[in-house]
């Protein structure tokens, strides 16, 4: 299996598949590379090569007890391409993973990258504060946080239905799926679990956005009951003034589950734009 080794000692897995032009996906909180998989083929398939970390802390990388920042994540990514000699590249950040691509990029000056996806992502800034205003409330954050601390494992059971969408429509995605994700989350440690809350809720992307240079896809659910539309996707748009912003009505977070077909068919039309 693929590694990388960090600076300080941490082991970043990755996969990669297929060959073809490259697609590098970021997973989402509190997940792993495996959330891409229903992607991941429908691209491998369609003659692309497919690459998606497990972002240390979590599924099979290194659990260390610190580096759970974006600069340092950025740096994970810059030594994936590097190592897996990925010259240009589709950046695809999935709610998280979406600070990733924008801090990959900032940092690395667009080095490698040729397009950029951002889906249910985080960018530009999540958190309520006096610049602002429609951000979600600190102390959202305080609770997932004692709530990992009191009941890790049922408190990522429990937030399934906010991450789907079930609480307000209970079909939309099988007991199976909900089964896994539980499985995949459970596969990270609680630290980087824990500390990762702090570092997707407070780290303001908006200095980040002027880096977007490349083609830009912009996907949020406009029924997001985890990051809410307006203060993300919607924000992201007006500082990428060039992006294409595609509103999924009635989607929820993990609409590249719910929404996978149309999700997909949206992403190869980026990919072969």
């Amino acid at each position: 299996m693929p590694y990388v080794t960090a600076k300080d000692g941490t082991q970043v897995y990755y996969k990669d598949w297929g060959t073809g032009p490259a697609v590098f996906f970021s997973h989402g909180w509190p997940l792993s590379a495996d959330m891409w998989e229903q992607q991941m083929m429908f691209l491998g398939l369609k003659g692309y090569r497919v690459l998606a970390h497990d972002r240390r802390g979590f599924g099979r990388s290194s659990q260390p007890w610190s580096g759970y920042d974006y600069d340092t994540f950025a740096d994970d990514i810059a030594l994936i391409l590097e190592e897996a000699k990925v010259e240009q590249v589709t950046l695809v950040g999935f709610s998280m993973g979406g600070g990733d691509v924008a801090r990959y990029i900032s940092r690395y000056k667009g080095a490698r990258v040729e397009k950029a996806c951002l889906t249910s992502a985080v960018t530009p800034y999540f958190i309520k504060a006096d610049d602002n205003p429609d951000g979600a409330p600190p102390e959202i954050f305080d609770g997932i946080r004692n709530g990992l601390l009191a009941d890790r494992p049922q408190f990522l059971d429990a937030f399934n239905s906010l991450f789907y969408g079930t609480n307000k429509n209970p079909d939309a995605v099988s007991p199976g799926v909900l089964k896994q994700t539980l499985q995949i989350a459970l596969a990270g440690g609680i630290k980087g679990t824990y500390d990762c809350v702090g570092a997707f809720s407070e780290s303001d992307f908006r200095p980040d956005m002027a880096a977007f240079t490349m083609p830009t896809l912009i996907v949020h659910g406009d029924a997001d009951q985890v990051v809410p539309i307006a203060p993300t996707g919607a924000a992201a748009h007006k500082l990428i003034p060039h992006s294409t912003f595609k509103v999924y009505e009635g989607a929820p977070h993990a609409l590249v589950v719910t929404h996978k077909d149309r999700y997909n068919a949206d992403l190869l039309e980026f990919l072969q734009s």
